[in-house]
C-alpha cells in the first residue's frame, strides 16, 4: 500500500524522498524520480512533510521514538503523518514529543486496502490539529476520496478501530452466507448478484467474495495485521469497560486462521477457518444440498 500511495504523491509533482527496509520495494518509485534515503532520519532531513506507513505498533515506536527516530530530526513547522494503524495512546506520545520541537503530528490511518491504495480512493481518518489537517489536505486528496478530521490526536486511530470492528463482523457475514448458499445448492455467483443489490450490499461482497470463490486469498490486508488491530480494539474496549462479544468472537476466529498458517493471507481467508468448522470446501458452482 505504501508504495502505491507514494506513487500518487510523485505523480502529482511532489519532490519525494523515500526509505523502505526492503529497498527493492521502492525501485519503481526511484525509477520515476524519487530520491533514496538511507534511513528515516535522512528522509526527515530532506522533507517538510513526512508520511510513515509501517506494519506494527513496535515499528511505529521505533521509527519515531527510537535512538535514530524521526522525533530527533523534527524541526519547527515540520508535519509528520503516521498512516499505520496503531494504538491511540502511541499517537498521543508521539504527538507530544514532536510538539516539544515545534513540529506537528497527525495520526491518519486508512481503510480501503490494496485496491484503495492503487486507485487513490482510500478513506483517511485524521487526528490532530484542524489547521494542520487543512494545510496538508491537498496531499491527502492525492491518496484518498474520503478525508475526515475526527478530532484531537489519537481520534483517527479510534475511528480506524471502529472501522476494523465493522469489517470483522461483516467478514463473518460474507463468509457464512457463502457457506450457507453453497450447502443449500445455490450458484453462488447468481446468489451474489441478488444480495449485492439489496440491504446486504457492501464493499466486502463486491471485492472479497469474488476472490473467495476464485480461491484467491492473496492479501489486500494481511490477516496478521488484522489480528493486531482487533487486539488493540479489544484492549481499548477493556479500558473503556465495554463488552464487545462480536469482536471477541471474530478475533478468536482470525487467530485460528493465523494458526492454520494464513497470517500473510488476506482477511477474506476467514473462510478457511469457517470451512474447517463445517468440513466444507466452497466453490462457485452448486452441489446437491
Amino acid at each position: 500500500m505504501g508504495a502505491a500511495m507514494a506513487g500518487h504523491l510523485l505523480a502529482q509533482g511532489h519532490a519525494l524522498t523515500v526509505f523502505s527496509r526492503t529497498r527493492s520495494k521502492a525501485e519503481d518509485l526511484l525509477l520515476r524520480g524519487a530520491r533514496w534515503a538511507e534511513s528515516p532520519a535522512r528522509v526527515a532531513d530532506a522533507s517538510d512533510v513526512v508520511f510513515t506507513m509501517v506494519g506494527f505498533p513496535r515499528d511505529v515506536s521505533d521509527v519515531y521514538l527510537g535512538d535514530a527516530g524521526l522525533v530527533h530530526q523534527a524541526r519547527a513547522g515540520m508535519v509528520f503523518v503516521d498512516m499505520t494503524t496503531a494504538p491511540p495512546s502511541l499517537a498521543g506520545t508521539i504527538g507530544e514529543a514532536v510538539k516539544l520541537r515545534g513540529a506537528w503530528f497527525l495520526d491518519a490511518p486508512v481503510s480501503g486496502g490494496d485496491v484503495g491504495a492503487r486507485n487513490a480512493s482510500l478513506s483517511i481518518m485524521v487526528g490532530g490539529e484542524a489547521h494542520i489537517v487543512a494545510t496538508i489536505r491537498p496531499l491527502f486528496e492525492s491518496l484518498g476520496q474520503t478525508i475526515v478530521h475526527q478530532g484531537a490526536t489519537g481520534a483517527g486511530q479510534h475511528a480506524k478501530l471502529c472501522n476494523q470492528i465493522t469489517i470483522g463482523g461483516t467478514m463473518i457475514g460474507v463468509c457464512e452466507s457463502l457457506l450457507y448458499g453453497y450447502r443449500a445448492g445455490l450458484d453462488l455467483e447468481t446468489m451474489l448478484q441478488s444480495i449485492r443489490g439489496g440491504a446486504a450490499a457492501c464493499w466486502a461482497l463486491d471485492n472479497l467474495a469474488p476472490r473467495i470463490l476464485a480461491r484467491n486469498f492473496d492479501p489486500g490486508f494481511f490477516v496478521e495485521h488484522f489480528v493486531k488491530d482487533m487486539g488493540m480494539a479489544l484492549e481499548e474496549s477493556r479500558r473503556m469497560r465495554l463488552v464487545l462479544p462480536g469482536l471477541s468472537l471474530v478475533h478468536q476466529l482470525y487467530l485460528a486462521v493465523q494458526a492454520h498458517g494464513h497470517g500473510r493471507s488476506g482477511t477474506h481467508a476467514l473462510m478457511i477457518a469457517l470451512e474447517e468448522l463445517s468440513n466444507v470446501h466452497v466453490s462457485a458452482k452448486p452441489v446437491e444440498p
